[in-house]
Protein backbone atom coordinates (compact mmCIF):
# COMPACT_ATOMS: atom_id res chain seq x y z
CA UNK A 1 0.00 0.00 0.00
CA UNK A 2 1.38 3.36 -0.97
CA UNK A 3 1.85 6.23 1.45
CA UNK A 4 -0.89 8.14 -0.38
CA UNK A 5 -3.41 5.32 0.10
CA UNK A 6 -2.85 4.96 3.86
CA UNK A 7 -4.73 8.11 4.96
CA UNK A 8 -7.61 7.33 2.58
CA UNK A 9 -7.78 3.74 3.88
CA UNK A 10 -7.75 4.96 7.49
CA UNK A 11 -10.53 7.46 6.77
CA UNK A 12 -12.66 4.81 5.02
CA UNK A 13 -12.04 2.28 7.79
CA UNK A 14 -13.09 4.79 10.44
CA UNK A 15 -16.23 5.68 8.47
CA UNK A 16 -17.16 2.01 7.89
CA UNK A 17 -16.60 0.88 11.48
CA UNK A 18 -18.07 4.03 13.02
CA UNK A 19 -20.95 6.11 11.67
CA UNK A 20 -21.83 3.86 8.72
CA UNK A 21 -21.96 0.76 10.93
CA UNK A 22 -24.18 2.52 13.47
CA UNK A 23 -26.44 3.90 10.76
CA UNK A 24 -26.73 0.45 9.16
CA UNK A 25 -27.45 -1.14 12.53
CA UNK A 26 -30.23 1.33 13.33
CA UNK A 27 -31.80 0.91 9.89
CA UNK A 28 -31.66 -2.87 10.29
CA UNK A 29 -33.36 -2.76 13.68
CA UNK A 30 -36.12 -0.52 12.31
CA UNK A 31 -36.52 -2.75 9.25
CA UNK A 32 -36.90 -5.86 11.40
CA UNK A 33 -39.43 -4.09 13.63
CA UNK A 34 -41.49 -3.31 10.51
CA UNK A 35 -41.09 -6.89 9.29
CA UNK A 36 -42.26 -8.21 12.66
CA UNK A 37 -45.30 -5.90 12.55
CA UNK A 38 -46.16 -7.15 9.06
CA UNK A 39 -46.07 -10.74 10.33
CA UNK A 40 -48.09 -9.89 13.45
CA UNK A 41 -45.16 -10.63 15.74
CA UNK A 42 -43.10 -8.73 18.23
CA UNK A 43 -39.50 -7.96 17.26
CA UNK A 44 -38.08 -10.39 19.83
CA UNK A 45 -40.34 -13.18 18.60
CA UNK A 46 -39.26 -12.58 15.00
CA UNK A 47 -35.55 -12.57 15.85
CA UNK A 48 -35.95 -15.78 17.87
CA UNK A 49 -37.76 -17.35 14.92
CA UNK A 50 -34.94 -16.17 12.66
CA UNK A 51 -32.32 -17.70 14.97
CA UNK A 52 -34.24 -20.97 14.93
CA UNK A 53 -34.41 -20.82 11.14
CA UNK A 54 -30.63 -20.36 10.99
CA UNK A 55 -29.60 -22.82 13.71
CA UNK A 56 -32.38 -25.38 14.26
CA UNK A 57 -32.77 -27.71 15.89
CA UNK A 58 -32.26 -25.88 19.15
CA UNK A 59 -33.58 -26.25 22.68
CA UNK A 60 -35.29 -23.42 24.51
CA UNK A 61 -32.33 -23.14 26.88
CA UNK A 62 -29.95 -22.80 23.91
CA UNK A 63 -32.19 -20.09 22.46
CA UNK A 64 -32.19 -18.30 25.83
CA UNK A 65 -28.40 -18.49 26.03
CA UNK A 66 -27.93 -16.97 22.59
CA UNK A 67 -30.47 -14.18 23.05
CA UNK A 68 -29.87 -13.38 26.69
CA UNK A 69 -33.58 -13.78 27.40
CA UNK A 70 -34.64 -15.19 30.74
CA UNK A 71 -36.12 -18.68 30.81
CA UNK A 72 -39.55 -17.13 31.44
CA UNK A 73 -39.26 -14.76 28.50
CA UNK A 74 -38.06 -17.60 26.27
CA UNK A 75 -41.02 -19.72 27.35
CA UNK A 76 -43.33 -16.85 26.35
CA UNK A 77 -41.67 -16.46 22.94
CA UNK A 78 -41.88 -20.20 22.27
CA UNK A 79 -45.53 -20.32 23.33
CA UNK A 80 -46.50 -17.38 21.11
CA UNK A 81 -44.66 -18.76 18.09
CA UNK A 82 -46.16 -22.20 18.62
CA UNK A 83 -49.66 -20.76 19.03
CA UNK A 84 -49.20 -18.86 15.75
CA UNK A 85 -48.23 -22.12 14.02
CA UNK A 86 -44.71 -20.83 13.33
CA UNK A 87 -42.80 -23.14 15.65
CA UNK A 88 -42.84 -26.86 16.22
CA UNK A 89 -41.53 -28.84 19.17
CA UNK A 90 -40.33 -32.42 19.13
CA UNK A 91 -38.65 -34.67 21.70
CA UNK A 92 -34.91 -34.24 22.12
CA UNK A 93 -33.17 -37.29 20.65
CA UNK A 94 -30.87 -37.75 23.67
CA UNK A 95 -32.68 -36.18 26.63
CA UNK A 96 -36.33 -37.00 27.38
CA UNK A 97 -36.66 -33.90 29.56
CA UNK A 98 -35.95 -31.52 26.68
CA UNK A 99 -37.62 -30.58 23.45
CA UNK A 100 -36.05 -29.28 20.28
CA UNK A 101 -37.55 -26.34 18.48
CA UNK A 102 -37.84 -25.82 14.74
CA UNK A 103 -39.63 -23.24 12.62
CA UNK A 104 -42.54 -24.72 10.72
CA UNK A 105 -42.85 -24.69 6.94
CA UNK A 106 -45.62 -22.12 7.48
CA UNK A 107 -43.10 -19.80 9.20
CA UNK A 108 -40.59 -20.13 6.38
CA UNK A 109 -43.30 -19.55 3.78
CA UNK A 110 -44.85 -16.51 5.51
CA UNK A 111 -41.50 -14.78 6.02
CA UNK A 112 -40.54 -15.45 2.39
CA UNK A 113 -43.90 -14.07 1.19
CA UNK A 114 -43.23 -10.79 3.01
CA UNK A 115 -39.81 -10.49 1.38
CA UNK A 116 -41.21 -11.42 -2.04
CA UNK A 117 -43.91 -8.75 -1.73
CA UNK A 118 -41.42 -5.92 -1.22
CA UNK A 119 -41.15 -3.76 -4.34
CA UNK A 120 -37.39 -3.25 -3.99
CA UNK A 121 -35.20 -5.69 -5.87
CA UNK A 122 -32.40 -6.86 -3.55
CA UNK A 123 -30.26 -7.70 -6.61
CA UNK A 124 -30.05 -3.97 -7.27
CA UNK A 125 -27.96 -3.66 -4.09
CA UNK A 126 -25.13 -5.71 -5.59
CA UNK A 127 -25.35 -4.33 -9.10
CA UNK A 128 -22.05 -2.90 -10.29
CA UNK A 129 -19.85 -4.91 -7.93
CA UNK A 130 -17.48 -7.46 -9.45
CA UNK A 131 -16.91 -10.93 -7.98
CA UNK A 132 -13.85 -9.80 -6.01
CA UNK A 133 -15.76 -6.90 -4.46
CA UNK A 134 -18.73 -9.12 -3.61
CA UNK A 135 -16.37 -11.62 -1.94
CA UNK A 136 -14.91 -8.77 0.13
CA UNK A 137 -18.39 -7.58 1.13
CA UNK A 138 -19.37 -11.14 2.09
CA UNK A 139 -16.21 -11.53 4.16
CA UNK A 140 -16.81 -8.21 5.91
CA UNK A 141 -20.44 -9.07 6.71
CA UNK A 142 -19.34 -12.45 8.07
CA UNK A 143 -16.69 -10.83 10.26
CA UNK A 144 -18.97 -8.08 11.55
CA UNK A 145 -21.68 -10.65 12.36
CA UNK A 146 -19.24 -12.79 14.34
CA UNK A 147 -17.98 -9.64 16.07
CA UNK A 148 -21.51 -8.63 17.05
CA UNK A 149 -22.27 -12.09 18.48
CA UNK A 150 -19.00 -12.05 20.45
CA UNK A 151 -19.56 -8.53 21.76
CA UNK A 152 -23.13 -9.41 22.78
CA UNK A 153 -21.84 -12.35 24.82
CA UNK A 154 -19.15 -10.20 26.43
CA UNK A 155 -21.63 -7.47 27.34
CA UNK A 156 -23.95 -10.01 28.94
CA UNK A 157 -21.06 -11.60 30.84
CA UNK A 158 -20.09 -8.32 32.49
CA UNK A 159 -21.54 -7.56 35.89
CA UNK A 160 -24.33 -5.05 35.42
CA UNK A 161 -25.80 -2.54 37.81
CA UNK A 162 -29.60 -2.27 38.15
CA UNK A 163 -29.68 0.38 35.40
CA UNK A 164 -27.80 -1.79 32.94
CA UNK A 165 -24.49 -0.02 33.41
CA UNK A 166 -21.35 -1.89 34.27
CA UNK A 167 -20.88 -2.09 38.00
CA UNK A 168 -17.81 -0.22 39.21
CA UNK A 169 -17.30 -2.08 42.47
CA UNK A 170 -17.51 -5.72 43.37
CA UNK A 171 -20.65 -6.73 45.26
CA UNK A 172 -20.22 -7.12 49.03
CA UNK A 173 -19.35 -10.52 50.43
CA UNK A 174 -22.54 -12.46 51.29
CA UNK A 175 -21.68 -12.77 54.99
CA UNK A 176 -21.14 -9.03 55.55
CA UNK A 177 -23.77 -7.14 57.48
CA UNK A 178 -24.81 -3.59 56.63
CA UNK A 179 -22.73 -2.26 59.52
CA UNK A 180 -19.58 -3.95 58.19
CA UNK A 181 -19.97 -2.39 54.74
Amino acid sequence: MSAEEQPERATLAAEITGPLARRYSTATVLYHHALAERLGLGPTDLKCLDLLHQRAPMTASELAAITGLTSGATTGVVARLEQAGLLGREPHPHDRRKQVLRPTSKAVREVQEVFDALPIDPDALIEGFDTHQLAAIAEFLSRVTDYAYQRSALLRAQTLSPRGRRATAAPPEPDQTKEQR
